[in-house]
């Protein structure tokens, strides 16, 4: 495996390109590849299986690009399949999950609320992690639509506002001093997320986090591009690239393949 071989990312969506946005700060010399099934998504409200089989086929995909590493940019997907892509592809594979670690470390009132995916809160793995916790309150929230609603570009629709009003203020109401956003969609919804809920609660995800590892990972495997110049990018969609295009960097075209 040569250093100068892409990063790969997958999601069911766009959200991940807030994680390939975090990547691409921390290391723009770095070739990536960004995989969006959008024809599949949401993930959340799929089956186990459904979710592994779909993650599988995107990771082949990646690897037979040549990826050196690939992301999994997607909370459902990392709490439903990670260890199955571990034991079936040799290549580092960095999975994505609800910052509550960091969380807890910040919070005051020892009270936090996670909004994810029913995918990702329903998952074994997610439910092991709750317990590492006990002195913590765990407000746990699904999002019902807000992934729908991204993917038509609907972000700032009265639907989203409402959908949001829903969710957010029981978990204000019950005390919390932070929010963790446990989908890659949701960074998009913050600047929304902040008119609604008071300037005292912080509000968490995983992105800055991650693209550390993903550096650190790297570093171990003696991966890191020898590159001095910007990387090259390429995003991909199995649906038409309009939404995905309006998420994407300006210099970038989003092309249409089948996946």
């Amino acid at each position: 495996m040569k250093n100068t071989n892409p990063i790969g990312l997958f999601d069911s969506g766009i959200g991940g390109t807030t994680i390939w946005q975090e990547i691409h700060n921390l290391m723009p010399y770095e070739d990536t590849i960004f995989l969006a099934d959008q024809k599949n998504a949401p993930y959340g409200t799929q089956t186990k299986e459904a979710i592994q089989a779909l993650s599988h086929k995107n990771v082949k995909y990646l690897v037979d690009q040549g990826c050196k590493l690939v992301i999994v940019a997607c909370n459902t997907a990392t709490t439903n399949a990670i260890q199955e892509l571990r034991s079936s592809f040799s290549i580092p594979i960095i999975g994505i999950e609800p910052a509550i670690k960091p969380a807890s470390l910040l919070t005051k009132t020892s009270t936090i609320g996670v909004l994810a995916t029913k995918g990702t809160i329903t998952s074994d793995l997610f439910t092991s992690k709750l317990k590492l916790y006990p002195n913590v309150k765990i407000i746990e929230q699904i999002g019902y639509n807000l992934v729908t609603l991204i993917e038509a570009g609907k972000i700032h629709s009265q639907e989203m506002k409402d959908l949001l009003q829903l969710y957010l203020l029981p978990m204000v109401e019950q005390g919390m001093d932070t929010l963790v956003l446990g989908c890659t969609h949701y960074p998009y919804l913050t600047p929304i997320i902040k008119t609604i809920i008071p300037d005292h609660i912080l509000v968490i995800d995983s992105g800055e986090a991650v693209a550390k590892h993903t550096q650190k990972v790297l570093a171990d495997h003696q991966l890191l591009t020898t590159n001095d110049q910007p990387g090259n990018t390429q995003f991909y969609t199995n649906i038409d690239p309009s939404v995905l295009q309006t998420f994407a960097p300006k210099d970038i075209q989003v092309q249409q393949i089948e996946f």
